[in-house]
């Protein structure tokens, strides 16, 4: 074989190479071209999705039906004030949970004694609640309630009623709840949920 024959493969040899190394960066660009096409495809994908969480979550939010508070609501009756002993027309619930009532109200906390209806409708007026039991329940439930009492010294009255129609009921402004057995759970969420729900809210 004589020179430039070999001289002629070797050229052909790297033409050859020159062109496998341009095949493989054009391969290899176009990877990185489909790579980053991916990446914009997933990022506008994800963006999409979470925008659209986000609106689906908003809408969700403001169109689902508000929780009702616990207790039956009753209408209101009104909240003048009357002077002690006055004739007043009839409550629409036992207890009641508004309409006229004393000028002066009751301080917030546990008796041992029953207090007047018309007292303690102002407190609930000014965001209370009422929280009356049978006076014939037992010791065990009385110390409870009066437990519960005591932690919302500046929102909640104890006393004993014997005009209830329940072993315990829980007034407070337009709402009543009864019950027949001590539910803990339900008391504090009743207070939770419907404290300074009135016209004067000012329970602490």
């Amino acid at each position: 074989m004589n020179n430039d024959q070999s001289s002629q493969r070797e050229v052909l040899g790297k033409k050859e190479r020159w062109e496998l190394r341009k095949q493989e960066k054009q391969k290899l660009q176009e990877i990185q071209q489909r790579n980053k096409w991916a990446k914009k495809v997933s990022f506008w994908v994800i963006t999409i999705f979470i925008i659209g969480s986000l609106g689906y979550g908003v809408v969700y939010l403001a169109t689902r039906p508000e929780k009702p508070a616990p207790g039956t609501a009753f209408p209101i009756l009104g909240r003048d004030h009357i002077p002690v002993g006055t004739f007043h027309p009839e409550y629409n619930s036992n207890p009641p949970a508004s309409g006229s009532h004393y000028a002066k109200e009751a301080e917030w906390g546990v008796y041992q004694n029953e207090l007047p209806d018309e007292q303690l409708i102002h407190n609930l007026e000014h965001g209370g609640i009422w929280i009356s039991y049978k006076p014939n329940i037992s010791p065990a439930i009385k110390i409870k309630l009066e437990s519960i009492g005591n932690r919302y010294k500046k929102a909640v009255i104890v006393a004993p009623r014997a005009k209830n129609d329940s072993m315990i009921a829980l007034a407070s402004w337009g709402r009543l709840e009864k019950l027949d057995i001590l539910d803990e759970a339900e008391i504090i969420n009743f207070i939770d949920a419907n404290k300074n729900k009135s016209p004067e809210p000012l329970a602490k």
